[in-house]
């Protein structure tokens, strides 16, 4: 058995309006394999939007009620849209869309921030996943007259999943990618496994300070998904807004936590759990660890939860902050999903998650 380390390579860029990570464990193959990406990402990008008038997504708003035919692609993103809704009992939904829309969220992130415009905003429950109709056999779906869809809650994390396990599959080697908060691994990885840096402050991977606001971890395989609701926040006139929806109001969730994070089996998973949490609120730790999902959840006092299965090395985040031990109300691991719209209705934990104290992660969220 060989025991050389296996050297990495990475690249930064931007795509979907947020950060690209791409790591491989064989140097010679990383503009391949970034070409690869940046390919992938745009089709996700042209199918999957909100913000395109253009896209495959956009489209379903003229269809009027009628069954429409999609995309592949666009019914596998939906299909892991709505397994997300049925695996947090709604409280990821795919009709928030004209929800964002009447909070300001209708454009790229960095557009949201100039605009200083207030809104009012009326308590509305979003229309709800049930009224959407996926036939897969045909590869229709149906969406009520105005209802809108956003895939923001899961297409990332899901396309994170695909690109990991294209590019792992293409080149033959390991593989990290990572999309804002969404980080997917797949084939061999480097040995001690994938360090992930888990963060309250955003800021490159080098630029960060030895000690701060993060805790690291390594992961062998599956995905690890941070969700938030201070790193996308803006001002309407005297309102302060973050994106993360309560499909019972349609409006921002009312949450204990700035931050939570949570290791699954996919990214997807991953992701729809730590967006569930921050909308299910005080209950989320107990919902995570009934599921058997690592978690670490950080509230806005700088206090610091953890869910099953999250180190215990890697709990701390900020010197002097309060930390609590998450106990969880056990629970042994349901059923395991793909992530993908091809498994049952649960989120499926990550086989290993470790302690990585190695002071150079290969990504950060």
């Amino acid at each position: 058995m060989s025991t050389a380390v296996r050297s990495t390579a990475a690249a930064d860029w931007r795509a979907l309006g947020t950060s690209v990570r791409l790591v491989v464990t064989d140097p010679a193959l990383l503009d391949s394999c970034n070409l690869l990406l940046a390919r992938h990402l745009a089709e996700v990008d042209a199918t999957c939007s909100r913000f395109r008038d253009d896209s495959e997504l956009a489209a379903l708003d003229s269809a009027q009620g009628r069954p429409a035919r999609v995309s592949p692609m666009l019914a596998e993103a939906l299909a892991v849209a709505l397994r997300a809704a049925r695996a947090t009992d709604g409280a990821v939904d795919p009709t928030v869309g004209s929800a964002m829309n009447a909070i300001g969220y209708d454009r790229d992130f960095r557009l949201i921030e100039e605009d200083d415009r207030p809104v009012r905003l009326t308590v509305r429950p979003v229309p709800g996943w049930r009224l959407v109709r996926l036939d897969r056999e045909t590869s229709t779906v149906t969406v009520p007259p105005g209802v809108r869809l956003d895939l923001g809650a899961t297409a990332k994390a899901w396309a994170a999943d695909k690109a990991a396990e294209l590019l792992a599959r293409t080149a033959g080697c390991g593989v990290l990618v990572g999309l804002g908060g969404d980080t997917a691994v797949a084939g061999e990885p480097p040995a001690g496994g994938w360090r992930i840096r888990v963060q309250d402050a955003t800021a490159p991977v080098d630029e960060l300070p030895p000690r701060g606001p993060y805790a690291t971890v390594g992961i062998r395989s599956g995905g690890l998904a941070t969700s938030g609701t201070t790193a996308r926040r803006w001002r309407r006139g005297s309102q302060e807004l973050h994106h993360i929806i309560d499909p019972a109001t349609g409006h921002p969730a009312a949450t204990p936590w700035r931050t939570v994070s949570v290791a699954a089996a996919t990214c997807a998973d991953a992701n729809a759990a730590s967006t569930a949490a921050l909308v299910k609120g005080e209950g989320a730790r107990k919902w995570l660890s009934s599921l058997g999902l690592p978690a670490r959840l950080v509230a806005y006092d700088g206090t610091v939860v953890t869910a099953k299965g999250w180190p215990p090395s890697a709990r701390p985040a900020f010197e002097g902050e309060a930390v609590q031990a998450g106990r969880g109300s056990g629970g042994g691991a349901p059923g395991v999903g793909t992530g993908r719209g091809g498994g049952g209705d649960t989120l499926a934990p990550a086989p290993t998650l470790a302690p990585a104290p190695a002071p150079h992660p290969e990504a950060t969220q």
